[in-house]
């Protein structure tokens, strides 16, 4: 949920302040501060709902933590990592020489998703080995990203929130 609350927050402060690193943008204008910020705080609340939901109905997944600070804290590396990701997808994009909004394949779907998962092995260890840590979920997620990713894209762009479809 962190990423589309960034396309709903975001527009406001661009984050490279429109400045390029050997003469190409650093990351483009659709990277900015109210879409990070906004995106992180979107994705800790739809987070915090999950986790309500989950313990009034006794269900195991959702449950972040033991109590919730301990939640919010890994829902802000998974909220935030996920959005860095997109931001390092933005990156590498920009070096190979596409422009913001150019279609980056797996570039716009996985680093979203690989960069969230390293920030929680790092620094919410004990949340990734219990949830993620016999693989299976991680091909799992990886292998529904694309569509799911593709989908909300779409969708945005029909509801005029994104410029190009992907």
């Amino acid at each position: 949920m962190a990423n589309p609350g960034a396309v709903i927050t975001g527009g406001h402060f661009r984050i490279d302040m429109g400045k390029s690193f050997h003469n190409k943008r650093i990351l483009g204008d659709g990277k900015t501060w109210s879409g990070l910020i906004g995106g992180t705080f979107v994705g800790m609340l739809s987070g915090i709902i999950i986790f309500y939901i989950a313990n009034t109905m006794h269900i195991p997944y959702g449950n972040y933590s033991s109590n919730l600070l301990g939640s919010l804290y890994v829902l802000f590396i998974m909220s935030f990592g996920s959005l860095f990701g997109d931001i390092v997808g933005s990156f590498i994009k920009r070096r190979i020489g596409l422009k913001s909004g150019a279609s980056g394949s797996v570039l716009d779907q996985w680093p979203f998703v690989v960069i969230s998962f390293i920030f929680l092995f790092l620094f919410a260890r004990t949340f990734f080995i219990r949830f993620y840590g016999d693989i299976i979920p991680i091909i799992v997620l990886l292998i529904i990203t694309p569509p799911i990713h593709r989908g909300v894209n779409m969708l945005a762009y029909k509801l005029k929130m994104k410029d190009v479809p992907w």
